[in-house]
């Protein structure tokens, strides 16, 4: 006779393959993909991460088409690729919200500008848009602060002799104090702890995002909560950084410099000032948001620019007749004059490579995800509301469809016969619509003064021995070079 545990035993399988063979039913109207199998989804297609290479997300599109979905554990993300499937999914309307994973989540507590929705957003978007222009990004008020930085670099750099160094955590330290100073009105001391402190925490988050923790935390956040590892210290990070900016909030209040504003919280903290006479029920300017917002601008914009100017000194060391062709234009348009940002406009050769190291060596892996606002037909397959859809940014980047040889390094992409710089429609680095880049007029000034100015003092070049330096990146959320050591050696004597 049959025991009773036998019986529910096979019972509970029965309803479990039901429920399986219900949820392969309600998935047919997404995009195809890798088949889903219970607990993992599809994740076992890209190894859960390890492994994987910067083009391991491209080279699925191949198999299942430019929108497909892969699914990790129950949860679907749409990834969409090559140039039109990406335009499309960063301007339509109903992709416009920010994706919110469990690990998001937390991450964002649902403020500020970067991972927010709805009214905060557009509130936390707009005034930040606003204080850029005020604040003069892309004119010569902010340019002043850059160059300072660079000039940091440049002793830096100089003190090395032209032996070999690693650039890495000089080059950090320059886009951080370009973002403390906009938002906190000043700059560091490059010993300074809490400094330090900033950095590694930044660094941090990004180093855990990716990894199989991080994987787990989305799939699993109820368990992976109550259990230790890297996900909890990344977690621990993000509050040191709010932290941080709470403590740079409370200074500015009790030195009552609201009325003079020169940085982002004086502005912010005018506009709540304004918004108390109103009183507005719907206002969502507060600390809180003004705290996490400037969270969004550490983790948005140093380690992207961090990683794009890492790329450079390689790229650049690798090539130095690219070197000598952009010093050449520089000292035919200025001779000794300093270049200054709206030279860019007059240097195409310039502006051709410092486009051309954003596409070739892109700094995320594919960029930041959406969700969508309501049901979608895209392409004949339904996207239901709250999707996680991914454009991926990378895959425009390197589409051969819009680039001659997308897996090289050819400047001549951004030129026309002529040499003049041509803008391409498929390059979208920044990303497009109304979740662009907030910081990329500060990101391309950066860039532009650190090479102007830094090749003008040095040549870049391997360390003796060393034919080439590697352009293989590592993986991540974002796609840093391997650790190196390169020469910056005194172009003049």
């Amino acid at each position: 006779m049959v025991g009773i545990p036998v019986i529910l035993g096979a019972l509970l399988g029965i309803l479990h393959l039901l429920y399986y063979l219900r949820q392969l039913w309600s998935r047919r109207l997404y995009p195809p993909g890798p088949f889903a199998f219970p607990v993992v989804g599809g994740l076992w297609r890209v190894k859960f991460g390890i492994n994987a290479n910067h083009k391991t997300l491209i080279k699925m599109a191949d198999q299942y088409g430019d929108i497909y979905t892969l699914w990790a554990g129950h949860i679907p993300m749409v990834f969409m690729n090559g140039v039109e499937a990406v335009k499309e999914g960063l301007t339509m309307e109903e992709f416009s919200d920010r994706l919110q994973s469990p690990f998001i989540k937390t991450l964002s507590r649902e403020m500020g500008i970067g991972f927010s929705n709805g009214l905060i957003w557009k509130q936390q978007r707009r005034i930040g848009q606003a204080t850029m222009r005020k604040l003069g990004v892309g004119k010569k008020s902010v340019e002043a602060q850059i160059e300072a930085e660079v000039q940091q670099l440049i002793e830096v750099f100089s003190r090395k002799k032209g032996e070999p160094f690693d650039p890495a955590l000089a080059t950090t330290n320059l886009v951080c104090n370009v973002i403390c100073a906009l938002t906190f009105g000043h700059r560091f001391p490059l010993e300074d702890g809490r400094f330090r402190e900033l950095i590694d925490a930044i660094e941090y988050i990004f180093k855990v995002g990716g990894t199989p923790f991080h994987i787990l935390y989305e799939v699993l956040p109820s368990v992976m909560d109550h259990l230790p590892g890297p996900h909890k210290k990344a977690l621990q990070a993000t509050e040191m950084v709010v932290s941080l900016a709470r403590e740079e909030i409370q200074r500015h209040k009790e030195q009552q410099s609201t009325h003079e504003p020169q940085d982002f919280i004086d502005f912010y903290l005018l506009e709540m000032e304004k918004e108390k006479t109103k009183h507005d029920p719907t206002s969502t300017y507060d600390e809180e948001n003004l705290a996490q917002s400037i969270h969004d601008f550490f983790i948005g914009g140093t380690e992207t620019s961090a990683t794009t100017m890492k790329w450079t000194f390689i790229l650049l060391a690798n090539r130095p007749e690219v070197q000598d062709k952009i010093v050449k234009e520089i000292e035919n348009l200025l001779g000794d004059a300093s270049t200054c940002y709206e030279d860019i406009r007059k240097m195409p050769f310039t502006n051709a490579v410092l486009h051309e190291i954003q596409r070739y060596r892109y700094s995320m892996l594919m960029g930041v995800g959406r969700q969508a606002t309501k049901d979608v037909k895209i392409k004949g397959y339904t996207i239901p509301k709250g999707t996680f859809v991914m454009p991926n940014l990378r895959s425009a980047l390197l589409d051969p469809n819009h680039w001659k040889t997308p897996d090289e390094f050819n400047p001549d992409h951004f030129l026309d016969k002529d040499g003049n710089f041509v803008p391409k429609d498929g390059f979208l680095a920044f990303g497009a619509g109304t979740r662009s880049c907030l910081g990329k007029d500060l990101a391309r000034m950066e860039l532009f003064l650190v090479v102007t100015h830094l090749l003008r003092e040095f040549r870049f070049k391997p360390p003796p021995g060393v034919q080439k330096l590697d352009e293989e990146p590592s993986m991540g959320l974002t796609l840093p070079p391997k650790h190196y050591k390169m020469c910056a050696v005194p172009r003049y004597s």
